[in-house]
């Protein structure tokens, strides 16, 4: 027993107790200084300066974070380095591979420069963690509509109307597929609710006049 009563004598726990506290005054001054990094890094976004949004956060970049990662993918994605841009969404993802605000940023960097598939790989990944997700839904939905894919497209907006029947521009998107996939009836009634929810609304009017 006489090693645990040196251990726990006053002088030597008085020293643990200055050791912490260098260590949480250390860890404390490290978290102001990452703070004041991102504090500026917004306010360099907010005035259209992307390129120093991103260099006052490389003063201080870590590859093993997740946050600086993401905020780099996205400052450098406005300020038009797409390349640049996926590099650090994809750190970010292979750090938090459940998160989907990552992949929905990579997304952003990856259209941009045309890779399809890769966005719909991370669309498809998406919607395995999250099946509800209904922005990746809608964008999906976009993609095969576009593809001119319809029975596909029609899969993945008939969940965002189900989920948000009231919704204008998924409304008017799945009246698109409906329309072209021939079903009349559900066309007009999806343009009706269109009309609903803005009144005379061109667009609405003008696919009612499709039907008739």
């Amino acid at each position: 027993m006489e090693p645990m009563k040196t251990l726990f004598q006053p002088k030597t726990i008085a020293a643990l107790a200055l050791i912490l506290t260098f260590f949480s005054g250390r860890a404390q001054n490290g978290t102001a200084a990452l703070q004041d990094v991102f504090s500026k890094s917004y306010q360099y976004e907010s005035r259209g300066n992307f390129a120093d949004a991103a260099s006052v956060l490389k003063t201080v970049y870590q590859e093993d974070s997740y946050e600086l990662n993401l905020r780099l993918g996205w400052v450098t994605y406005l300020g038009g380095l797409f390349t640049e841009s996926a590099a650090y969404y994809q750190k970010a993802i292979k750090l938090k591979p459940y998160s989907v605000e990552a992949r929905l940023g990579f997304a952003n960097p990856a259209s941009a420069l045309g890779n399809w598939d890769q966005v719909i790989a991370e669309y498809t990944r998406i919607l395995e963690i999250d099946p509800q997700n209904s922005t990746v839904n809608y964008r999906m939905g976009s993609i095969f509509y576009g593809r001119k894919d319809y029975a596909k497209a029609e899969k993945f907006l008939e969940k965002v109307v189900n989920l948000y029947p009231f919704d204008y521009d998924s409304v008017i998107l799945f009246f698109c597929f409906e329309f072209r996939l021939g079903k009349l009836r559900e066309a007009q009634v999806l343009f009706n609710k269109a009309l609903l929810n803005r009144p005379g609304d061109a667009s609405a009017t003008e696919g009612l006049g499709l039907i008739k």
